[in-house]
């Protein structure tokens, strides 16, 4: 019997090594059916769909956030340095 519901029930892929925090969402109807259907391709769930793409999200703000300190730092760092300027804009569009 084991065996049998084993093959149907997938590996949770988060583990609960943190503390998690419930929220409650408010979703029209339809979109709610569309995303459960979406899940069930996927043999996943809402939450875990949810939960996958807050992390992106935390995850893609946490690197655009350290890539913008690395620039800063780089730039002060820098040796180059800008000289005057000696064009005028519409020389750069002249043909």
């Amino acid at each position: 019997m084991q065996y049998f519901f084993s093959r149907f029930i997938q590996p949770h892929s988060y583990p609960y090594t943190v503390l998690v925090k419930n929220i409650t969402l408010s979703v029209a109807g339809d979109v709610l059916a569309a995303v459960r259907r979406h899940a069930a391709d996927r043999n996943s769930t809402v939450n875990a769909l949810v939960r996958e793409y807050l992390t992106n999200l935390a995850q893609h703000e946490d690197r655009a956030r350290r890539a913008r300190a690395r620039l800063r730092q780089l730039s002060k760092q820098s040796q180059g340095r800008l000289g005057k300027k000696t064009w005028r804009r519409g020389d750069l569009h002249d043909r």
